[in-house]
């Protein structure tokens, strides 16, 4: 048996019997586990609100010997998402954050790369412009979890684009030239790349001044989440929700 103390993040909560919890954590030091918190319906003293989804918090649990589940016996929060308000779009960016790693991560695998990128969309997105942190998780993920193609040559020729856009299809990986381009293939501009080149070489810190409507690299969300689904092989429901709100 084994104690441990640790940062984690609240992915995700089932109610189990009357008053306990399957609880989804990603954790610092073990990556994603689950556990079980006993009574965490009606002990406020343990978890209080740290079970929200997209909680930072500082976690106690034991893990058991040939057992799946460890033990989690209390969480103190050390962020909280509902410190701020939580309009729509703020949520679905959440649930988008949450739905990416509760699928796409291993168990008991840790990711030092994504729990520090985690932490810095999730202080970011505090604010009302919530594309900037959601554009720069989705495609960071993508690279961090080896699925991110490259952003400057054609897949096909390697030619490289400089200033001309780029193609994707829902069907392939990677990114062509226009000679290459499939019929059904989606453009992704000439901004788009040079911006998503600017997000794999700048902290997230860097790109807060900057103005981000919807439409800004709503064709680089759309091309990040697409290489998501593919090797998850099924939908994002956060992704699609964010798609109805403009990106």
């Amino acid at each position: 048996m084994n104690a441990y103390q640790a940062e984690a993040v609240i992915l995700r909560t089932w109610p189990v019997q009357e008053a306990d919890q399957i609880v989804s954590l990603f954790t610092r030091p073990h990556g994603r586990i689950r556990g079980v918190a006993k009574a965490a319906a009606k002990s406020r003293r343990r978890f209080g609100g740290a079970l929200e989804p997209m909680t930072w918090v500082s976690a106690s649990y034991v893990e058991k010997p040939k057992q799946d589940l460890v033990r989690l016996d209390s969480c103190e929060v050390l962020s909280s998402p509902l410190s701020d308000p939580v309009d729509y779009l703020r949520a679905a960016a959440l649930a988008f954050y949450a739905e990416v790693l509760e699928e796409a991560l291993p168990d008991h695998d840790p990711n030092e790369p994504a729990f520090r990128l985690l932490l810095a969309v999730l202080h970011h997105s505090r604010t009302s412009h919530i594309w900037m942190p959601v554009s720069y998780f989705a495609l960071w993920i993508t690279r961090l979890l080896g699925w991110m193609p490259s952003v400057t040559d054609c897949a096909v020729c390697g030619e490289a684009f400089g200033r001309e856009p780029a193609w994707f299809h829902a069907e392939e990986d990677g990114l062509v030239c226009g000679r290459h381009k499939r019929p059904g293939s989606r453009m992704l501009s000439a901004e788009s790349l040079l911006l998503a080149r600017r997000i794999f070489q700048s902290p997230i810190a860097a790109l807060t001044e900057e103005s981000w409507p919807a439409h800004r690299s709503a064709d680089l969300r759309r091309f990040a989440v697409q290489a998501l689904e593919r090797h998850l092989e099924r939908r994002l429901r956060s992704a699609a929700a964010l798609a109805k709100l403009g990106g």
